[in-house]
């Protein structure tokens, strides 16, 4: 059984140097770690959570891979500007195993969209299933289906869809208006 790769996952989204990232809802940083090797020093990773404690093991973790282009922020990525980017600042936001858990889907999407740029992109990664307990309860998992269309609501189109192991969907959409 495999779980999501997040520098797997990254590659397959295609970001590139010098681009702004923003991951939403970072937890302990693997994506934002992941992103932030690719941006290299000429990009940047916001890695926004809303827990104190994971955004101190992101901050430490980056000090010990030497990576200075992630900024840590403490936001809300359910409300319209509480991840505190501006307006269309961002190439990319990476959502994984971030809608199963949130309860406003819609203010998610909506932050997403205000802080990236035309045309920018998501990664979406989050869970297929329970799998036994190791992943969420049955009730809380967010399909893909729905994941597609909460995103299609918001003006974006899906671009592709990625492997993301065998536990977790992905997809990249483009915001189109």
């Amino acid at each position: 059984m495999s779980f999501a790769n997040p520098e797997e996952n990254i590659r397959q989204f295609g970001i590139k140097e010098g681009m702004l990232v923003a991951d939403f809802g970072a937890g302990s940083g693997a994506y934002a770690l992941a992103a932030a090797e690719v941006v290299g020093r000429s990009g940047k990773v916001y890695a926004v959570e809303v827990q104190k404690e994971f955004l101190e093991s992101v901050t430490k973790a980056a000090q010990e891979k030497r990576l200075s282009n992630i900024e840590v922020i403490w936001g809300d990525i359910e409300n319209l500007g509480g991840t505190k980017i501006g307006d269309q600042q961002v190439d990319a936001v990476i959502l994984s195993n971030v809608l199963f858990q949130v309860a406003d889907k819609k203010g998610v999407v909506a932050e997403a969209k205000r802080i990236l740029k035309p045309h920018g992109m998501v990664l979406v990664v989050d869970w297929l299933g329970s799998f036994g307990g190791l992943g969420p309860r049955q009730s809380e998992i967010f399909p893909e289906a729905q994941a597609w269309q909460l995103l299609g609501e918001h003006g974006f189109e899906i671009q592709k869809e990625i492997v993301a192991g065998d536990n977790h969907y992905g997809f990249i959409a483009q915001l189109v208006k």
